[in-house]
């Protein structure tokens, strides 16, 4: 099977996971470890058959009727049950929240995040405990015994399938995308800097769309999603041949995905009009005015720095006052942006890319020394070898 063809079955099985997961919750009667099981029965399934069968032409209804068909098998003592799912014919059509009450399910704060994490993936995305795995560079046990911890935490603290009150919900909204965020993060820049089996950045911007889709009255909704897009919009240029990081000044901006970038910039223009900005606008927008640079010499450094300011505001950490140093390095100059770091020194000492900054702007003040011990540190801290080659070869450290 050709990658295309995989990329395109792992489509369908995502696009259709999720509504079969919300359909069979109807049908389980609110039992959400039975109608997840169920899903990953028939999703397995088609792994197996499909790729030499071909993807069929009604790929819902075969996913159905293989769910149904081991539901069946698998209850047959019970048989009020047995006579729910002999009755139930696909399509069964969810409403149009259905699959967001799927998505907050599985992002219960009652969860740990790792949980809520595989949990997503395994319901509304449709992958496999094996997929999931190889994904995070973790052994399928763990992820089994997460998701199955999941799933029992779900039914012993009585978790409700239902999208929360207008009371909860701004804040179970922000779990919900904190999650799809981590995902995109994970993906974006593994920690073992390796190829992934899985591009869980699509997975991200799957969810963040899906979303959207079902929220669309939500900015920062539609923010994240943004975020995302223009991140992978950028995607072309982030490494050279060899599998090395190009830094942004020096990335190939023709093989930047124009188009996904204005449909970003069109997605962030609608969010701003509800006058509502969040932290995934102001992130979004910031990585918009790298986006829409023609060159490198022509960044809006000072507007960055006044994102940065509104950012803070909202969401202070000392992480985006490291970037927020690094934007005033570029509109102010080395020697500005360097105090602002050493400001930084105790919260972010064992942060490598606080050392990696350091070394940079230590090296345009003209202190080699301290660079070179700066680099070293950063060097440390990173498992990433695509870092640590970056790293080694901006210091001149060698391999």
């Amino acid at each position: 099977m050709t990658d295309a063809s995989h990329d395109q079955l792992a489509r369908v099985i995502r696009q259709h996971a999720g509504r079969l997961a919300a359909s069979l919750m109807h049908v389980t009667g609110g039992d959400f470890a039975t109608a997840e099981d169920l899903v990953q029965d028939a999703v397995l399934a088609a792994l197996r058959h499909w790729p030499a069968e071909g993807i069929p032409e009604r790929p819902d209804a075969w996913l159905f009727t293989v769910a149904r068909r081991r539901g069946l098998d698998a209850l047959r003592r019970e048989a009020n049950y047995r006579t729910k799912l002999a009755q139930v014919r696909w399509p069964v059509q969810p409403g149009p929240d259905e699959r967001l009450r799927l998505i907050f399910t599985c992002c219960h704060p009652a969860l740990p995040r790792p949980a809520q994490i595989a949990l997503t993936l395994r319901v509304v995305c449709g992958l496999t405990t094996a997929q999931i795995a190889r994904a995070f560079l973790t052994s399928e046990a763990t992820v089994a015994r997460r998701i199955s911890r999941a799933k029992r935490k779900i039914t012993d603290a009585g978790i409700p399938y239902r999208i929360p009150g207008d009371d909860q919900l701004a804040a179970r909204l922000t779990e919900v995308l904190t999650v799809i965020y981590l995902l995109f993060n994970e993906g974006y820049l593994s920690t073992a800097g390796t190829a992934r089996s899985r591009d869980l950045t699509e997975d991200a911007e799957w969810l963040a769309g899906l979303l959207h889709g079902l929220m669309p009255n939500e900015p920062e909704v539609a923010g994240l999603l943004a975020l995302i897009r223009l991140h992978r919009a950028r995607a072309g240029g982030r490494f050279d041949p060899a599998g090395g990081l190009v830094l942004l000044e020096h990335q190939d901006r023709s093989r930047w995905d124009r188009e996904a970038i204005a449909d970003a910039t069109r997605l962030l223009t609608g969010a701003a009009r509800r006058r509502r900005p969040g932290p995934y606008q102001l992130q979004a927008a910031i990585v918009a005015c790298h986006a829409e640079a023609e060159r490198w010499q022509d960044t809006d450094w000072e507007q960055i720095v006044l994102l940065y300011d509104m950012l803070l505001h909202l969401a202070p950490s000392p992480v985006t006052r490291l970037h927020r140093a690094i934007a005033v390095r570029y509109a102010t100059g080395p020697r500005e942006a360097l105090a602002e770091l050493d400001a930084l020194a105790g919260e972010l000492r064992d942060y490598h890319l606080y050392h990696a900054t350091r070394a940079e702007l230590l090296r345009r003040l003209g202190r080699p020394g301290e660079a070179r011990a700066a680099d070293r540190r950063a060097l440390e801290l990173t498992a990433n070898p695509a870092e640590q080659a970056l790293l080694r070869q901006r210091a001149g450290l060698g391999s």
